[in-house]
């Protein structure tokens, strides 16, 4: 089992220290092999320190600043340099630490981890990959918001990581990839799209191309790996958000509705609490800035403590996988 350095920005998320120092508590009872940095404001983690005491596998580095949710990203690039997320990006510039993960402000962690880490050679743009529930199992999504605004060329680069993420975190042999588009047929979409049809055709023997998927299809399994600018691909994310708590709501309205229904809510309940653990969202925490050199994991910033764990341990099996070494690899063939 490879020894792991992980770098923690305690003071990110829209709880901060208290679920951040409880989800890293939680993972180093999961990864024993794993030893964390945790950078943030030390008097105010130092309550939460103590309410996890049976977790001592850390080093705490100290800094009064941090990255606020409504910071703009230029402003946390050039001004905040000592900021708990900045100094822990630093962290593996410098190889210190393997990786690093963070509830923190998006833009910023991915303005600032552009900057400071660069992208892979052969890698003009990072995208933020995440995993969403399926029919079948589950599929990687990618872009999720970096790039609004992608030419084919960064649609096939995607492509590329995301073959790589489904082998390294999902263990897919041989992961089936869709174009998303607003049909499956192949004279419809814009032109970038179809000039993506037409690259990602040319490098099949590279990678099992599906073709053209359509919104309905990405939670039905048909593939592993869905590719897509990050307008799109942002709004498809928060619409399977939506219409999940959509769902919850209907159930949790409709069995109060009468007493029959309150009765039937409880013979149902084994099966209703197995339906709500199959597409619990903090299983699927912790979305990825691909392309990169190095581990950034960005995880939800409303989380609980049981989600931020999962994030670092997306983290750790990207690491353990030696994931860039095997997305350097994939560009060079």
């Amino acid at each position: 089992m490879k020894n792991i350095v992980l770098a923690i920005d305690v003071m990110g998320g829209d709880y901060g220290p208290k679920t951040t120092v409880e989800g890293v508590a939680m993972a180093s009872k999961i990864h024993p092999n794993v030893k964390f940095m945790l950078f943030g404001d030390k008097d105010k983690s130092n309550n939460d320190l103590l309410e996890n005491s049976e977790f001592n596998n850390f080093e705490f580095f100290h800094t009064n600043e941090s990255i606020k949710s409504d910071d703009e990203p230029v402003n946390a690039l050039r001004k905040l340099k000592k900021s708990s997320m900045r100094l822990g990006i630093n962290c593996v510039n410098s190889k210190e630490c393997h990786g690093f993960v963070s509830a923190g402000n998006t833009g910023a962690l991915m303005a600032i981890s552009k900057f400071v880490l660069k992208t892979i050679n052969g890698i003009d743009r990072p995208a933020i990959a995440g995993i969403l529930p399926t029919m079948k199992g589950q599929t990687v999504v990618l872009d999720l918001g970096a790039n609004v605004d992608c030419t084919s060329q960064n649609l096939v680069q995607f492509a590329l990581m995301g073959d790589v993420f489904s082998k390294t975190v999902i263990g897919i042999k041989n992961p089936v990839l869709g174009l998303l588009n607003v049909g499956s047929e192949h004279i419809k979409g814009n032109s970038v799209v179809k000039q993506t049809f037409e690259d990602l055709k040319k490098i099949s023997p590279k990678l099992n191309f599906y073709g053209f998927i359509e919104g309905n299809d990405i939670n039905k399994g048909n593939v592993d790996v869905v590719v897509t600018d990050g307008f799109s691909g942002n709004i498809a994310l928060k619409t399977a958000e939506g219409v999940a708590e959509l769902i919850f709501t209907f159930l949790k309205n409709s069995y109060k509705s009468s007493l029959v229904s309150k009765i039937g809510y409880f013979l149902s309940k084994p099966a209703i609490n197995r339906f709500k653990t199959r597409i619990d969202p903090r299983k699927y925490n912790g979305a990825v800035l691909l392309g990169l050199n190095g581990i950034v994991v960005k995880s939800h910033g409303g989380t609980d403590a049981f989600g931020f764990c999962n994030a670092i341990s997306v983290a750790v099996s990207l690491i353990e996988n030696s994931y860039i070494n095997e997305i350097e690899k994939k560009i060079k063939i």
